[in-house]
């Protein structure tokens, strides 16, 4: 093989390669539009979906919540590739929590910030620690208006009116600086942008509304 048709096996690797991310997963339209995309939209989708499902399944590296079950390994790649992240990063961050999927806050929080449409969520408290005035306010930037957003105001007395508070086992009691800011931050992304969470409420949220 001459020196001309090595550098052409070279770059058709390398544009195969740049097709995938580290999962094998991120398709690149724009640089081979002739490869299949994983997902719902198509049968070959599909069966691109169904086989990197069930090699998430088998693995040890997913979660243990997720090994052996094909089917939702196939929900958290589709979700992955819509966000066009790392099914590992999606699978650590997504939980089923009273039978619904829920994001990390952690998680929802860094698709806000990383986004490149809003400045990072800055935290503003209100009140007296420790009493039912106490609260937290998200607030960020929208890079395109220079427009500040602010999110409802959360407050520990709000978190007892709503139940949240007193519920068995709930971190309210232990750790409510925490969750003052995780739900302030989701109450910000929830009226702002919604879409970047696809819809799915935060672990937090499931569990304090036990549904």
């Amino acid at each position: 093989m001459g020196t001309k048709e090595k550098n052409d096996v070279v770059r058709v690797n390398l544009a195969e390669l740049q097709c995938s991310d580290a999962a094998g997963l991120k398709p690149a339209v724009a640089q081979a539009p002739s490869l299949p995309q994983a997902g719902f939209n198509s049968p070959s989708g599909f069966e691109m979906l169904q086989r990197a499902a069930k090699m998430f399944s088998s693995g040890t590296i997913f979660p243990e919540r997720f090994r052996n079950n094909i089917g939702d390994c196939a929900i958290v790649t589709d979700i992955a590739l819509r966000l066009n992240a790392s099914p590992l990063f999606v699978a650590q961050n997504l939980y089923v929590v009273y039978g619904s999927p829920a994001w990390s806050s952690k998680f929802l929080i860094g698709l806000w910030n990383s986004c490149g449409r809003y400045s990072a969520i800055r935290y503003e408290l209100v009140g007296t620690e420790g009493q039912d005035d106490w609260g937290c306010i998200a607030k960020s930037k929208e890079w395109a208006t220079g427009e500040e957003l602010v999110g409802p105001p959360v407050t520990l007395s709000l978190a007892k009116k709503e139940g949240w508070f007193e519920k068995r086992g709930s971190k309210w009691q232990t750790m409510p600086a925490l969750m003052l800011r995780y739900r302030a931050a989701a109450f910000l992304i929830n009226t702002v942008a919604p879409e970047l969470g696809m819809g799915i409420r935060t672990l937090e949220e499931t569990e304090d509304m036990g549904a």
